[in-house]
């Protein structure tokens, strides 16, 4: 599964390179609680349907309504260029389109955006590129460019710029079956992902599309993939050869979170053979995660995985988690009983 706006472009461009007329809709500001963030993205054809959104639904149907349905009161052109709306003015709107207390947002409609330029961002966007698109307001003449950094989303008295792509990358070791649910739903959470395993008999049954799978060693590959502060290390293969090496080079970059599977001793030893082997001392060792993931008490390979992109985000997001999901801490307490394996985490 792809990330959530890379589908909705791809969903318009292909309603555009169709012929069908289509609304791009984006969130630009709000105040107070919002149900989606700015920089939201829905597209709207001409026949009804719908992807992505704006709302928790009772705007898509009213855009719907206004859009999409000859001869409706107060209805939206076909053919303009970009015009900004408001929901949630009043109480009374804000209760109608389903807003929180106070909730208002902004929204800009672009009619018919140009099937070639959302041809060029999707197939960017394909290629795993970050990717500034600027919108002038008084045409909606597009141009895009790509971008180092991801920014936020920006609009004044002459033009909208947003940046999609790929806002954090993934690098997964070890090419196991844990691996492919762990890389479905960091795409579909917006990493960019690596996968690498130098393993022929692992790495020749993967099946995630959307994943650069390298079969370097993978501390040259740590290497090679530059972390940086929006990047995450995660080794899955239980293999201290393959492991120990990559953890060591990642731990030497700015990664926000570095990790590694498996239980409570598992982790101990590695840390261990760390400190006596490679120079590594406590204090050094400090970013390094393990085991990873926060307490659900999981046992299968997707629920661990969920267990692990759950940490993952809360990191990225700087949410401080309570003790009581820490996976070392809730072990140590219940003991045996905590876990049915040695992989177990979660």
């Amino acid at each position: 599964m792809e990330n959530l706006d890379t589908a909705v472009l791809r969903t318009l461009r292909d309603w555009r390179l169709a012929g069908q007329q289509a609304l791009l809709v984006t969130v630009v500001r709000t105040w107070g609680s919002s149900p989606r963030p700015v920089g939201s993205i829905m597209a709207l054809c001409e026949d009804g349907s719908v992807a992505g959104s704006v709302s928790g639904g009772c705007i898509e149907d009213d855009l719907i309504a206004r859009y999409a349905r000859p001869g409706a009161a107060d209805a939206l052109p076909h053919s303009s260029a970009p015009q900004f709306a408001k929901y949630g003015v009043s109480a009374d709107e804000a209760h109608r389109f389903g807003l929180p207390c106070g909730g208002t947002l902004e929204l800009l409609y672009e009619f018919d955006p140009d099937a070639t330029s959302l041809a060029e961002l999707v197939a960017n966007l394909d290629a795993g590129r970050l990717m500034r698109r600027q919108v002038r307001l008084a045409d909606g003449h597009v141009t895009l460019a790509p971008a180092d950094a991801r920014a936020e989303l920006s609009v004044d008295d002459t033009q909208l710029t947003n940046t999609f792509g790929p806002e954090y990358r993934m690098l997964i070791i070890g090419a196991g079956q844990m691996s492919e649910y762990l890389a479905t739903m960091a795409l579909f959470s917006g990493f960019a992902v690596t996968v690498c395993d130098p393993r022929e008999e692992y790495r020749g049954g993967w099946s995630v599309p959307g994943v650069h799978l390298a079969t370097d060693m993978p501390d040259d590959v740590v290497t090679a993939f530059k972390p940086d502060k929006r990047s995450c290390v995660i080794a899955l293969t239980h293999d201290p050869k393959l492991d120990d090496l990559a953890l060591l080079e990642a731990l030497g970059s700015p990664a926000f979170y570095i990790g590694a599977l498996g239980s409570r001793r598992n982790n101990g030893a590695r840390r261990q053979r760390l400190i006596e082997h490679f120079g590594q001392t406590e204090d050094s060792l400090q970013k390094l995660r393990g085991p990873v993931g926060i307490y659900i008490g999981s046992k299968t390979p997707p629920e661990i995985a969920v267990s692990v992109m759950a940490e993952v985000l809360a990191v990225k997001n700087g949410v401080a988690l309570p003790r009581e999901m820490d996976v070392a801490h809730v072990k140590s307490t219940q003991g045996a009983t905590a876990g049915a394996s040695a992989c177990v985490v979660g």
